[in-house]
Order: structure tokens, then sequence, then C-alpha cells
């Protein structure tokens, strides 16, 4: 199967890549520009971008939105993350957010497979914390500020050893799952 991946991000395209690596399925990215609607609701998010992104390629797609939930902050960013990390970046992030009360949060994966007929959510979360000081490859986004519980790495740290525990990780199995049942 085929299935049409639409986002800009290099780095999110190999590990959906690497995660969902199977010889059913077949992953091919599509650079799509889509006006994502702005939300703190993820799955509401997702479920946009799949609608939106099916109408221009007709083909069965996958979107995803990635987010940080800081407990103490009232469960935000959310699906505002990319906003709030554009505008602070690794070391005001991570220094604004690590202060917040126990700079608990969690990192949540929505993914949306849209076939044409349906549009399927499968989400992962794994719970961590905000680091004080950025540590490890800035590319990636707030992989440099997370750590994941029960690690002392963070995200960026871990390398490859992430794809085996993140919450996209958690969604793409469960997104595996359902297509081999099908």
């Amino acid at each position: 199967m085929d299935i049409y991946f639409v986002s800009s991000n290099k780095f999110k395209l190999q590990e959906v890549q690497e995660i969902l690596n199977s010889e059913n399925i077949r992953i091919l990215p599509v650079e799509l520009k889509i006006n994502e609607i702005q939300s703190d609701n993820m799955e509401e998010i997702v479920t946009d971008k799949a609608l939106k992104a099916f109408r221009e390629i007709g083909r069965p797609v996958l979107v995803e939105q990635t987010g940080l939930l800081i407990k103490d902050f009232g469960n935000l960013p959310g699906g505002l993350t990319q906003i709030f990390w554009d505008s602070l970046q690794a070391d005001k992030f991570s220094s604004i957010f690590s202060k917040v009360g126990t700079a608990e949060v969690c990192a949540k994966t929505v993914l949306a497979f849209c076939d044409g007929m349906h549009i399927h959510t499968f989400e992962g979360i794994i719970d961590g914390h905000i680091i004080s000081q950025p540590r490890g490859d800035r590319a990636f986004q707030w992989d440099c500020v997370f750590e994941p519980e029960g690690y002392d790495k963070t995200f960026a740290e871990l390398g490859k050893e992430k794809n085996k525990i993140s919450m996209r990780t958690r969604a793409l199995n469960e997104l595996k799952e359902y297509l081999e049942e099908k």
C-alpha cells in the first residue's frame, strides 16, 4: 500500500519511513502547503489537515501533529507547540518552561490517515520533562529540551534509540496494526 505522507519536515519523514518500514507499506513524501487551523486540539488539526490533503492528492494520506502538553501550563502549548517553538527557540523555551512548576510534560503525536472513505486517528504519548538547558543536536525542534521519563538523555541525545520509545513510534505502531488488519 502506498501512503502519501504530507510534511515538509525531513526529520519527521525519516522517522515515519524508518518506523513504518514494511513490505506492505510504502511511505511516499509529499511537500504540500496546507493552511493549517490553529488550535490547541491536536485531533481537530490533523482531521482538518487530512481532509485538505486528500482533496489535493486524491490518494491515501497520512498527516501528523506533535506537540508538548506542559502540565503546569494548562497542557499548553499542545497543537500550538510549533508557534511557541518558532518564537522562543531552544534556550528561551527551556528557560521559561523548565521553571513552570515541575516542568512535567507529555509529548503527544496524533496521526490522521485518510483513505478517501474515512479518517482514522492514532495517538502516541510519552511523559517526560523540559530540561533547564538544551542538550544535543538542535536541528529537530524541541528534541533537545525534552527528556523522556526514565532516561537521563534528551530525545536529541538518544539518536536512533528515540525511535524505539517515542510518541510518534507509538502512534505509528497503532496505524501499522490497523493497516495490517485491513
